[in-house]
């Protein structure tokens, strides 16, 4: 008979586990485990093999081998100092539009050597769309002390044409034409969009959706400080009241 039994006890032991828990791990029933521990069965290969895998064990060492205290933690010791047995989570690598690249995505967006180029940001983000990020350059969606300041990084989503009509809030958006990259809050207005600033003297303009080369919906906002969470929604919700007044003050 193995000492199988006997050392995933101890192994529950040194991990705090409970037998429900440790079966849970292993989608084992608790009673099945406690026939392991107590010796009245041996498991499957496949079973030895899955909690020798989980807990860095050899499997001669499990089954063969009485285990102290000692080698379980020892083998605890060399998963934390071992970096090649850390699994690492892969995020989402999203290019960047930066100072420097500004220009020159102008002219070569649609490039896809040049976007490959473009610095990656990894986050933990997933989206079904193509993102982009791109790092503030102007006080233009700034409103007193709040809103959007150069270094502060906005991840927007890829808005299809076919979207554009669907539009209805005054969200924020990175808009690419054939001449500007901009970061406006836009609001619809027949087959075209009013681009808006939240800094108080910047003045309004129309853009038609022909001229539109992309539109990337802000989702995901990085500052360089850390922001009023509540004026930033008011900020919004002052926008949509200030564009609703003037379509109520210009339609009487």
């Amino acid at each position: 008979m193995s000492l199988f039994g006997k050392n995933i006890k101890k192994i529950r032991s040194v991990k705090s586990l409970s037998q429900q828990a440790f079966a849970d791990i292993f989608d084992l029933k608790r009673g099945t485990l406690g026939a392991y521990e107590e010796g009245r069965s041996e498991p499957k290969i496949e079973t030895i093999i899955k909690i020798a895998n989980y807990f860095s064990i050899s499997i001669d060492d499990i089954l063969t081998k009485e285990l102290t205290v000692n080698q379980l933690f020892k083998f605890h010791a060399e998963l934390e100092g071992n970096p090649d047995m850390i699994i690492k989570k892969k995020f989402t690598e999203i290019p960047c539009i930066t100072f420097e690249d500004h220009n020159n995505y102008i002219n070569l967006a649609s490039n896809a050597n040049f976007i490959n180029d473009l610095t990656p940001i990894a986050l933990p983000i997933k989206s079904d769309n193509k993102l982009r990020a791109f790092v503030v350059n102007n006080l233009e969606m700034t409103s007193e002390n709040n809103g959007l300041f150069p270094k502060d990084i906005v991840i927007g989503e890829w808005t299809p044409k076919s979207d554009f009509e669907k539009i209805t809030q005054p969200e924020i958006f990175l808009i690419l034409t054939k001449d500007e990259l901009l970061l406006k809050r836009i609001f619809p207005s027949n087959n075209a969009f009013i681009l808006k600033a939240d800094h108080a003297g910047i003045e309004e303009s129309l853009l038609p959706f022909t001229e539109i080369v992309e539109l990337w919906q802000i989702k995901y906002v990085f500052h360089n400080r850390v922001p009023d969470i509540k004026d930033s929604q008011v900020l919004n919700k002052l926008a949509y009241l200030e564009h609703e007044f003037k379509k109520l003050k210009s339609s009487l």
